[in-house]
C-alpha cells in the first residue's frame, strides 16, 4: 500500500513537471517574466531626452536631398575671386558654402548657419577632421540648455552627422546634420551645417590647414571681392570686373 501510494505521488510530481516544462516552451514570455523576477529586474524603455530643435536631429532617413529646394543642392558654379583654390568661403546671408575650385569655378553646397544672435564672421582653419565624430556639447550651450546630454557618441543618430571639420580652437565646426530640412536655414549655434552626403563630399576635399572664411550677415566691405554668376565652362579667371555686377565682400577680421 506505501509502495503503491508513492509511486502515484512520483507520477503527479512527474506529469506536474512535465505540463510545466512545456507552457514555458510554448510561452517564450512567461520564460522571460519568470527570469526577470528571479533575477530581480523588468524590461526597460530605451534612455531618452528631449530634442533639441538647435542640434540635436533625427536619424538619418537615407535621403538628404528629397526635402532640400533645388538651389541648396551641391553644384559646381562659375566664381570669381581672388581667394587660392582650395579655400572654404562661407556666405552666411544667403546659406551657402563655396569650395573654391580655381579658375573661376567652385562647388557650391547649401547651409544651414546660426540663428539670430550667433551668426559669426571671420578666418579660421581647419584643425581638425573626423568621421562620425563625437559629440560633446560646449559649456556655452550647456549653459543655455541645460537638459542637453553632456555626450553623444558617433553614429546615424550624433547631431554632427557623418563628418566633422573643427575651425582652429573655436567651438564652431563645419558638420553634417541628419535633418536635411534644417539647411538653407538660421538654426544653428553658430556652427556652419551641411547634408551627410554633401559634408562627407567636401570631407574629401578638404585638408588640415585649410582656410576657412566666413562672411558676415549683412555683408561688410573687406579686402576680398567675390562674384558669383550662373555656371559657364571653365575658363581662366578674368583679370578685369565685369561691369554692373553685383560683389560681395568678405571681412577677414579675426574672430572674437
Amino acid at each position: 500500500m506505501t509502495q503503491t501510494f508513492a509511486g502515484k505521488l512520483l507520477f503527479g510530481r512527474a506529469s506536474g513537471a512535465l505540463i510545466f516544462g512545456t507552457a514555458l516552451m510554448l510561452s517564450p514570455a512567461l520564460l522571460e517574466s519568470a527570469s526577470a523576477q528571479m533575477l530581480g529586474y523588468a524590461s526597460t524603455a530605451p534612455m531618452s531626452f528631449p530634442s533639441d530643435n538647435v542640434m540635436v536631429q533625427p536619424e538619418d532617413d537615407g535621403d538628404d536631398t528629397a526635402v532640400m529646394p533645388e538651389r541648396l543642392k551641391r553644384t559646381i558654379v562659375a566664381f570669381q575671386s581672388n581667394e587660392a583654390p582650395g579655400t572654404i568661403v562661407v556666405d552666411t546671408g544667403s546659406t551657402y558654402l563655396y569650395y573654391v575650385l580655381g579658375q573661376g569655378r567652385a562647388v557650391r553646397y547649401g547651409v544651414g548657419v546660426g540663428r539670430e544672435g550667433f551668426t559669426w564672421s571671420g578666418v579660421q582653419t581647419v584643425t581638425r577632421k573626423a568621421e562620425w565624430p563625437d559629440w560633446t556639447p560646449p559649456s556655452e550651450m550647456i549653459a543655455r540648455q541645460p537638459y542637453l546630454p553632456r555626450f553623444v557618441a558617433g553614429g546615424p543618430g550624433n547631431p554632427l552627422g557623418a563628418r566633422a571639420m573643427y575651425l582652429g580652437s573655436s567651438i564652431y565646426r563645419i558638420h553634417g546634420t541628419n535633418d536635411p530640412s534644417t539647411i538653407g536655414k538660421f538654426v544653428s549655434s553658430g556652427c556652419i551645417r551641411l547634408t551627410n552626403e554633401d559634408v562627407a563630399d567636401l570631407f574629401s576635399r578638404v585638408t588640415i590647414g585649410t582656410k576657412v572664411v566666413v562672411l558676415p550677415k549683412p555683408h561688410m566691405a573687406t579686402r576680398t571681392t567675390i562674384t558669383v554668376r550662373p555656371a559657364a565652362a571653365p575658363r581662366p579667371v578674368a583679370t578685369t570686373a565685369v561691369s554692373g555686377r553685383q560683389a560681395m565682400n568678405i571681412s577677414t577680421s579675426s574672430l572674437n
